[in-house]
C-alpha cells in the first residue's frame, strides 16, 4: 500500500490520545474487518468477538507500530488470524484436528486482502469527500441514491427546489465531489473503479 499521509496523521492523533481519531478509524476500518469475518462464514456473534479483539490488539499495538501507513495491512491481517482461530475453535470441527488449509475460504491471499483494504481506502476517501459538501449538496445527493431512487417530483416537493434545478444542481454537486482532496489518488487510479462505480453516479 502507498505511503497515505491521511492514515499516518490519523495514527498519530491515535496515539496523541484524540478520541475523535480513534472514533475514525473504527468507522473509516469497520468495513473491512467485517468483509474479512464474512468471507470465513461466521457468525453475526463470531464477527463481534472478533472485531472486538480487533480492536482491543490495536489498542495494544497501535503505539509500536514501525510504519503507521501500514494500519491497514496490520488490520486485515490481524483479523484473519482472529477469524481463523474462531473457526478453528469452533464446534464446526472435531477435535481430532484442524481443518486443513485448502478448507479455509478461497483467496485468503495477499491480492486479495490488499483490494479489501483499496475498497475500505476508497469508501472512507468518499465518506471524507462527501462531508464537505455544503447541506443543499449533501441534501440533494442523499436523497437521489435512495433504494428506490425517487422521481425528480418527489425531491422537489421535498427538498422546496424546482424541478428543473434538480439536474443541473446534482451536476454540480458531483464535479465538487470529484475534485475533493480526499479522492484525488482514486480518481487519478488507472483502474478507474471510482470514476465508473462511484464518483460518476
Amino acid at each position: 500500500m502507498r505511503d497515505d499521509p491521511s492514515v499516518i496523521a490519523l495514527v498519530t492523533r491515535v496515539v496523541d490520545g484524540d478520541q475523535d481519531a480513534w472514533n475514525e478509524v473504527i468507522d473509516r476500518y469497520a468495513p473491512l474487518v467485517w468483509s474479512i469475518c464474512a468471507r470465513f462464514g461466521l457468525s453475526r456473534q463470531d464477527c463481534d468477538d472478533v472485531g472486538q479483539g480487533v480492536w482491543l490488539a490495536l489498542v495494544e499495538h497501535i503505539g509500536t507500530l514501525r510504519q503507521p501507513a501500514a494500519l491497514p495491512g496490520w488490520l486485515a491481517t490481524t483479523t484473519r488470524n482472529e477469524c481463523l482461530r474462531m473457526v478453528r475453535s469452533s464446534q464446526r470441527y472435531d477435535h481430532d484436528g484442524l481443518p486443513p488449509e485448502e478448507l479455509l475460504p478461497p483467496g485468503e491471499d495477499a491480492a486479495m486482502i490488499e483490494q479489501e483494504i483499496i475498497a475500505a481506502e476508497r469508501n472512507a476517501a468518499l465518506r471524507a469527500a462527501f462531508r464537505e459538501l455544503g447541506h443543499r449538496c449533501h441534501d440533494l445527493l442523499t436523497r437521489l441514491i435512495a433504494d428506490p431512487p425517487p422521481s425528480y417530483a418527489e425531491v422537489s416537493e421535498e427538498l422546496g427546489v424546482p424541478v428543473g434545478s434538480i439536474g443541473p444542481t446534482r451536476a454540480r454537486c458531483l464535479d465538487r465531489l470529484r475534485q475533493s482532496q480526499y479522492l484525488a489518488g482514486f480518481l487519478a487510479d488507472p483502474s478507474g473503479e471510482l470514476g465508473a462505480a462511484e464518483a460518476g453516479r
